[in-house]
């Protein structure tokens, strides 16, 4: 059985209280849905594509804002628009690794 989506991406989106650290204080969600966004603006949506899914923790709150694509299970922190079009350009259009991003 083949996958379903040639890449998943799970941003997590997760609301801490106050004082505690998450990935949403740093604008996680406005970020996810600009990814999905672009995505779809690229044609790159939907089934044998790719899927941009908002998530609850993922475990790494020191290391965010996060986000992790699959199958490949590369880890990546981001803090703006460019840094998302970067892992979009490079990683999930053309399969290269964003060093700099990765965590």
């Amino acid at each position: 059985m083949s996958q379903y989506f040639q890449h998943h991406v799970f941003v997590c989106c997760n609301q801490r209280e106050a004082p505690d650290t998450c990935c949403n204080n740093h604008g996680a969600s406005a970020l996810q849905t600009y990814a999905k966004e672009q995505i779809k603006a690229l044609g790159l949506d939907g089934a044998g594509n790719i899927r941009i899914n908002k998530s609850g923790c993922l475990g790494r709150c020191d290391d965010g804002p996060v986000l992790v694509v699959y199958p490949e299970g590369i880890w990546y922190t981001f803090v703006d628009k460019e840094d998302i079009d970067e892992i979009i350009r490079e990683h999930l259009q053309h399969g290269r690794i964003v060093e700099r991003l990765k965590v």
